[in-house]
């Protein structure tokens, strides 16, 4: 009999844990309707759904609950029957929290689930000089910094992510081996929960920064293709790969180090390393060596950096003009690796190449089409992000507010009266 009840209790144990995992995906989807679709009314959302108007209403009070709709006043009128009170999107009483660390500066970026911008801000920062506890240190008293104003204004912090320069083993955290800051088997997101003062349930995620930035732009509205590939343009070079509209991440996460495929055996020894890196090619700090050494050493700020390229390269400096067509030719042929392997969609260029991509991109393109190994027919778009530098910290509060979204409650009900 023991063993009986014992048996009942684990069906009774896996039914509620079904039903709860049920509840959560009906959550998420009629979530996901008003959030595609701008607004719904309760019954437009049953007929939508396939869900019983009674199951449609209690989710929806759910979500009003946690703040994450609202209804409003407005009417939605049918071809029958009465007016129906008009769903939105709310998402203003949650917020997501975008951290990047970068070699030469620190980010922080808050965002709604609406999607509005909250706070924005990026500072420099030496981090390969102080190392990996003191940056974590600078980058944890920022983040206190946001967390508490948005506090103030009654918005509560859902999770936080973190976007970084290097492998990144994302289910520990652990930033496996960063070589343009130095690290090695660095814990950031423990270190991260460790400084600040944040709820046991607050997600912490990390990833590598070309992932993040290679998902804000996936995300974007102007694009409208399933296979993309970003390249980053800072310090070092890295990729972030979108295929079938999934970020491509390799059996250990760590696909993407597309600035460490040799392409010089006699070129400049990498920070990893090797030697003729494409990062010692087309890197940030291989264009102002290329095209403004005397910048060398006397910069720190990598948006300050290219904007001078530019206004150089536009008022027509020769040095300039020839060192950002070096550049080009070398981005040419990284861009024909990515090209001839995975055949995407679109290629995005972000960073410093978004800045000075009108003077880089016609070489590119140039050198892509001699090297295409399906010819004319397979030459891709190659685009400047709109987000320049800002496309990691971006990604890395999207990766927060798209877990929302998969799992409403994530947010807790409002408790305020």
């Amino acid at each position: 009999m023991r063993g009986y009840d014992n048996e009942v209790n684990r069906d009774n144990g896996r039914g509620v844990v079904a039903q709860a995992a049920v509840r959560r995906g009906n959550l998420a989807r009629v979530l996901g309707e008003i959030r595609s679709a701008g607004v719904y009314s309760r019954a437009a959302l049953a007929t939508r759904t396939g869900l019983t108007k009674a199951t449609v209403s209690n989710l929806v009070n759910e979500l009003i609950g946690r703040r994450l709709i609202r209804e409003t006043g407005r009417k939605q009128s049918g071809n029958v029957g009465r007016p129906s009170r008009i769903l939105e999107l709310d998402g203003g009483s949650a917020a997501a929290l975008g951290l990047e660390v970068n070699a030469n500066c620190l980010a922080v970026r808050g965002v709604d689930l609406a999607e509005r911008v909250l706070l924005d801000r990026r500072v420099g920062f030496d981090a390969v000089r102080v190392g990996p506890s003191r940056t974590v240190d600078e980058l944890s008293r920022l983040a206190a910094e946001a967390i508490a104003e948005l506090r103030s204004s009654g918005i509560r912090l859902v999770g936080v992510g973190v976007a970084v320069p290097g492998l990144v083993d994302v289910p520990s955290g652990t930033v496996r081996h960063a070589p343009n800051l130095g690290w090695q088997d660095v814990p950031i997101t423990e270190w991260l929960r460790g400084r600040l003062d944040l709820a046991p349930e607050t997600t912490i995620t990390a990833d590598n920064e070309a992932n993040l930035a290679a998902l804000a732009e996936f995300g974007d509205e102007a694009n409208t293709v399933s296979e993309l590939v970003y390249l980053t343009g800072e310090l070092g070079i890295g990729s972030g790969l979108i295929t079938a509209g999934r970020l491509l991440r390799g059996s250990d996460g760590y696909s993407g180090e597309i600035g460490h495929f040799p392409v010089d055996p006699y070129g400049r020894r990498c920070r990893c390393g090797q030697h003729g890196c494409l990062e010692t090619k087309i890197g940030l700090a291989a264009a102002v060596r290329t095209a403004a050494p005397d910048l060398v050493g006397t910069l720190r700020d990598p948006d300050e950096q290219a904007r001078i390229l530019l206004q150089r390269a536009e008022a027509g400096d020769q040095q300039t003009l020839a060192g950002l067509d070096e550049i080009g030719r070398w981005l040419g042929i990284g861009i024909s690796i990515a090209v001839n392997m995975l055949n995407p969609g679109a290629v995005v260029l972000g960073g410093y190449f978004a800045t000075v991509s009108a003077h880089v991109v016609p070489t590119a393109l140039r050198e892509l089409r001699s090297r295409t190994v399906a010819g004319r027919s397979a030459i891709c778009p190659v685009t400047a992000s709109v987000f320049g530098f800002t496309a990691a910290v971006r990604g890395a509060a999207i990766v927060i507010t798209e877990e929302v979204f998969r799992d409403p409650c994530l947010v807790p009900p409002d408790t305020r009266e």
